[in-house]
């Protein structure tokens, strides 16, 4: 899918899935390498990003089938890569493999896309060259040649939240002689930790600390089903909240609650939103959403309630451009150093749009609502941005094509027919 073609819908209604959560994807095939046993995981999600990590695990050794149903495989000891391991877009893949092979016996080289040795690495080397993991860098970018080292536990106070930090640095702790804490600045998610615990590690949590103690024991192995990606969630949430007479459901989808600011942000904006709880897997609660068109008002986003919608963003910023007032996010530089620079490019997308965006140093200023209208945008390559701009088309006059629409694969293969589904007008 190289462009994406909608027109203006008048409202949404139906009940859909989303695909597997991405984060919990990559995070049950590292994990479950490492667990003594073997492990069976549905709902997982066969994406750009998580084949990368599907490739990588599989060039370590691990023999993972998958049918297209249930990955099946046995975790246990690593062994050297014949190869270059490449984390083809995934930042996530590429983090958190650096924090696994920072203490293994062997030598490796992770090395991704041109667009992900963009994006910064410095932010997890620092932290584990502290614990004595030996690595060289690319001027603080990809790739990342690993080299065998003997770690020790530290106590490392992220200089800004980060889940993939976070974790990288758990990982390695996995490894490491002592116990290791990280200390965070404010909430970030926490699949790896609620992973780890369902795994059986003896790990804890006191205030804003979280400790891998110096024998957290073997992870048993996984036996899951992931549930759906709130952050896919989002664009089918947005596109109904917008749409007066909308009335769409979404079953067995991830609220863990590092995850949902959207849905306070949306519910702050007017958008009716319920939320029915189901179960839990892998210490991850799941549930069902139903919303419902209507009216939204602008709000002011900041703080910690924007690490808990930092992948969000993008598709609020659509949803700010039909609500009556001035939306200011702040506190979202992170966003220029994702897959691009994500404030620009939903600034300057949305614009040809004729949304009335501000940019600032850490965010967006939206002017609403506006009557949006259809004409030719791009993605970028960011799979986000290409979702958001989507979403948009549904909402502007005559038709919008969108460019780089393949980008939309890395995180919600079949997004399309899914909102087609809906009754969305796409062609």
């Amino acid at each position: 899918m190289n462009s994406l073609a909608l027109r203006r819908t008048k409202r949404l209604t139906g009940e859909v899935t989303v695909p597997g959560d991405k984060s919990i994807s990559h995070r049950a095939l590292i994990l479950g390498a490492l667990a003594q046993g073997g492990n069976r995981i549905s709902g997982w999600l066969a994406a750009g990003d998580t084949l990368a990590t599907l490739g990588a695990v599989r060039s370590l050794g691990i023999d993972v089938q998958w049918d297209g149903e249930e990955l099946v495989f046995s975790g246990g000891e690593l062994s050297t890569p014949t190869e270059a391991i490449h984390c083809a877009n995934a930042g996530t893949a590429m983090r958190l493999l650096a924090g696994l092979l920072a203490g293994q016996s062997f030598s490796s080289l992770l090395d991704g896309s041109d667009q992900l040795r963009r994006r910064p690495m410095s932010r997890i080397v620092s932290p584990l060259r502290q614990m004595g993991a030996a690595i060289e860098d690319t001027e603080g970018h990809a790739p990342l040649h690993i080299h065998p080292a003997q770690l020790s536990g530290i106590r490392y106070e992220l200089p800004v939240a980060s889940a993939q930090v976070k974790s990288a640095v758990l990982l390695a702790g996995l490894f490491a002689d002592g116990s290791t804490t990280v200390i965070e600045p404010g909430p970030s998610r926490d699949h790896t930790e609620r992973m780890l615990l369902a795994m059986g590690t003896a790990l804890h949590r006191h205030d804003r600390a979280i400790t891998l103690e110096s024998d957290a024991g073997e992870l048993a192995p996984l036996e899951m089903h992931i549930p759906g990606d709130l952050s896919s969630a989002a664009f089918v949430l947005v596109a109904a909240a917008c749409l007066p007479g909308s009335d769409v459901v979404i079953r067995k989808v991830g609220l863990n609650p590092t995850r949902t600011g959207l849905l306070d942000i949306l519910t702050r904006m007017g958008a009716q939103i319920e939320l029915t709880p189901s179960d839990e897997q892998g210490g991850e609660p799941t549930g069902d959403l139903r919303v419902t068109g209507n009216g939204l008002r602008a709000v002011q986003v900041q703080g910690d309630e924007v690490v808990r919608a930092i992948d969000e963003l993008p598709i609020l910023a659509v949803a700010a451009t039909q609500a009556h007032g001035e939306t200011v996010i702040s506190d979202a530089a992170e966003l220029r150093v994702k897959e691009v620079d994500r404030i620009s490019r939903v600034a300057g997308e949305l614009r040809k749009l004729g949304a009335e965006i501000e940019e600032k140093p850490d965010g967006m200023i939206i002017s609403g609502p506006t009557r949006l209208r259809g004409v030719a945008v791009s993605s970028h390559g960011d799979h986000r941005l290409g979702m958001a701009l989507a979403v948009a088309g549904l909402l502007a006059e005559g038709e919008t094509f969108i460019e780089q629409a393949h980008s939309i694969d890395d995180s919600f293969p079949g997004f399309a027919q899914t909102l087609a589904r809906l009754g969305a007008e796409i062609s």
